[in-house]
């Protein structure tokens, strides 16, 4: 930021075997969103390697990199990023788009998706229709159209209660053992720390406890 360097992370070692469920967890500031941001492609380390199945992500270009994120990552945020306009189905259809799957096809594999996260019955909503619940079932939906490896969640009960969260957290879980995804979420909660194998506290930037 102008003259001043910010160190969001230092030194960071960190191995996560496939289909393991991962949260990190570490108060304001000490990096968690940009060691998830860097895990998905989203940033570029000024320093370091992020190995992905062998493949330092860190140094592949810009189109390499979009391709990394379209079809390995899926992305899952706290303020659920649904495009206002569109209802449920096409939400979850979107990405797709890009992937270039017919229109069919899209349709079918959102349809079975929203059902897969019990939204059968909300498929027409829009997003200002359904509960901060139902719009985080959209977004783990629409995280899982294009078949990652990886699912990358930031706060993902952040705007809920803990009721609604235990509900969202419970539906991670199951996509971790049902579909053998890597799932790492990123959260200062204990309530969600404690759905996870590991844990791994973050402070200032560097690791401290796992």
């Amino acid at each position: 930021m102008g003259p001043q360097i910010i160190r969001a992370l230092r030194g960071v070692n960190l191995e996560v075997e496939q289909a393991q469920f991962l949260c990190i967890v570490g108060p304001s500031g000490s990096g968690k969103s940009t060691l998830l941001s860097l895990i998905g492609g989203l940033d570029r380390p000024t320093k370091g390697q992020v190995i992905v199945s062998g493949v330092d992500i860190a140094a592949l270009d810009e189109n390499a990199l979009a391709a990394y994120r379209r079809q390995r990552i899926g992305f899952v945020f706290q303020l659920f990023n649904l495009i206002p306009t569109m209802t449920a189905l096409r939400n979850v259809e979107f990405p797709m788009v890009f992937a270039g799957v017919p229109p069919s096809k899209r349709r079918e594999k959102a349809t079975q998706l929203l059902s897969e996260v019990g939204l059968a019955e909300r498929m027409d909503h829009r997003p200002t229709e359904l509960s901060g619940g139902e719009q985080q079932r959209v977004a783990i939906a629409r995280s899982l159209v294009n078949a990652p490896d990886i699912i990358l969640a930031d706060e993902p009960t952040g705007n809920m209660d803990s009721n609604t969260g235990r509900e969202v957290m419970g539906l991670l879980r199951h996509i971790n053992e049902e579909k053998g995804l890597t799932l790492l979420v990123v959260s200062h909660d204990p309530e969600v720390a404690a759905f996870a194998d590991r844990v791994v506290q973050l402070r200032d930037g560097k690791i401290s406890g796992d």
